[in-house]
């Protein structure tokens, strides 16, 4: 199943996502409790759905709707540094024993189609193809066992980073949380369908060149070990997102550097999850 959030008729709302319909599950659940996504996936999101579509009525063509960010409410956007062997190559880094995590916030996400800002103090935008894991039934102390119970499904995230200012300091925050730099969507697709996360291919374009390609075998720490070591930090809720990590190729390693400037476009395509498509814009002052 797929679901997305979106704006419709000028209003909030999430839904699910068959072929180029969508459900309005937000005009369908308010009054059961569940006015978003988040809302809904801590409960059995999946039921609910097929019960609230059981009629086969969609309420919108996909065109018609705005795309919101997958989860434009995240209680917390955890976000994994560092994860990839060749992209720690690059950087001259070593591999660490425990995973780096740093925070974006929910202000700085931009939906499926919607620019993604170059801010006028920096022109070293970069690009950062990952995958996204969303939360469905939260929890403390996570084994690794019963990681992927815990998981809604999964979806494409663009980490757009602002090079010069992640590297003011040691910590990554400052170049990672800018206005309108991160990308997430189109959708969230249930792990039902995505089956083994870590077979996943993922593509990073850049109008159309390819700069960044992998596998999601060859995260340094899989998707099951960050669920459990970040839960034991503090407690992972509905809706809450990790963003995996990115590979090699990004940007700021390459000679020269190349950076996302204003006209381009970049894509995140990984198999089985979508492909998130986004304009470049520069930052009005």
């Amino acid at each position: 199943m797929r679901f997305a959030s979106f704006k419709a008729d000028g209003r909030p709302s999430y839904g699910v996502v068959l072929g180029d319909r969508v459900f309005d599950l937000g005009r369908r659940l308010q009054s059961q409790g569940y006015p978003t996504l988040r809302s809904l996936l801590g409960a059995d999101a999946t039921a609910i759905a097929s019960s609230a579509t059981a009629d086969k009525t969609p309420d919108h063509r996909l065109a018609e709707v705005t795309l919101s960010p997958v989860i434009p409410d995240p209680h917390k956007i955890i976000c994994i540094g560092m994860n990839y062997r060749d992209h720690v190559a690059e950087t001259g880094r070593t591999v660490t024993e425990n995973p780096s995590l740093f925070a974006r916030f929910a202000g700085s996400q931009v939906a499926h189609g919607e620019p993604m800002v170059r801010p006028f103090v920096s022109h070293e935008f970069d690009y950062e193809g990952e995958l996204a894991i969303i939360i469905g039934k939260g929890g403390r102390h996570i084994s690794e066992e019963d990681a992927l119970s815990h998981v809604a499904g999964y979806s494409c995230y663009n980490d757009g980073s602002i090079r010069d200012w992640q590297r003011h300091t040691t910590q990554f925050l400052a170049g990672k949380t800018f206005a309108g730099t991160g990308a997430f969507g189109p959708f969230l697709v249930t792990g039902d369908e995505v089956g083994d996360p870590t077979k996943l291919t993922l593509e990073t374009r850049l109008n159309g060149q390819v700069v960044q390609h992998t596998t999601t075998d060859l995260l340094i720490t899989p998707i099951t070990t960050l669920i459990a070591y970040i839960s034991t930090i503090l407690p992972l809720l509905p809706g809450d997102v990790i963003v995996s990590g990115t590979p090699g190729g990004v940007g700021a390693k390459r000679k020269p550097p190349l950076w996302m400037q204003a006209g381009d476009t970049v894509e995140v395509e990984i198999s089985k999850v979508g492909l998130l498509v986004n304009p470049i814009v520069d930052e009005a002052r």
